[in-house]
């Protein structure tokens, strides 16, 4: 159990990425809300990420409603999905904290880092939504099996973005409740580099048969 105990929502928690997240936060026991476009499918996960973990306080709702319940959004969606899911849940996560995974793959190509106007995701994501919501960029490079199959010493650490430094310490404290090591890593439009980043690891997982690439921060903290 964690000493803090946190409402969250995963917006598109039926997803590998969400599914994984869901899973870590809820044996640790913060309260979870999966979101899902799928009501139905939404309640299936969260019977059985209860069965799985011991932990009661898992529900599943559609996205808006999970975005309204809970105090922190995690969005997982693909990006495809993106800019509908942001619109859906907008008015339902003003003056909360949202952090976004979004990385911008566009199929079949996701081994190439994509530029668009959008770009970085995370930013435009905080344009969107408004200065009311406290915008967090992170997990772009961990890999969801890791996260679902138990977390290990060689699964990388996760890099942290955004504009609240007390938003970013937040979300740095939920990643480390998951077995990982969370730096911060600066504004949201540094956020490009993790974005980007998962293009490349994807790369590297094809062309050196890795089962799930990550990244690590060398170096000794003096701070």
């Amino acid at each position: 159990m964690t000493a803090d105990i946190h409402h969250i929502a995963i917006i598109g928690g039926t997803g590998a990425l969400g599914g994984g997240l869901a899973l870590r936060w809820a044996e640790a026991g913060h309260r979870i809300v999966i979101g899902s476009r799928s009501e139905d499918k939404a309640h299936t996960a969260a019977a059985a990420l209860r069965d799985t973990t011991g932990n009661n306080e898992v529900s599943g709702a559609s996205n808006q409603a999970a975005a309204a319940a809970a105090d922190i959004v995690v969005l997982t969606v693909p990006f495809a999905h993106h800019e509908s899911t942001l619109d859906d849940i907008a008015d339902a996560v003003q003056g909360k904290l949202l952090v976004d995974t979004t990385v911008p793959l566009v199929p079949p190509k996701v081994a190439r880092v994509q530029l668009s106007e959008q770009w970085p995701i995370a930013r435009s994501t905080q344009q969107r939504l408004g200065e009311n919501v406290r915008v967090v960029s992170a997990f772009h490079n961990v890999a969801a099996a890791h996260l679902r199959d138990g977390i290990g010493e060689d699964d990388g650490d996760v890099l942290v973005f955004g504009n609240n430094k007390d938003a970013r310490e937040l979300v740095v404290g939920l990643t480390e409740a998951l077995g990982l090591r969370a730096w911060h890593a600066g504004s949201i439009d540094n956020s490009v580099v993790g974005e980007a980043l998962t293009s490349v690891l994807i790369f590297l997982n094809k062309r050196y048969a890795i089962d799930g690439a990550g990244i690590r921060i060398t170096g000794k903290s003096k701070a």
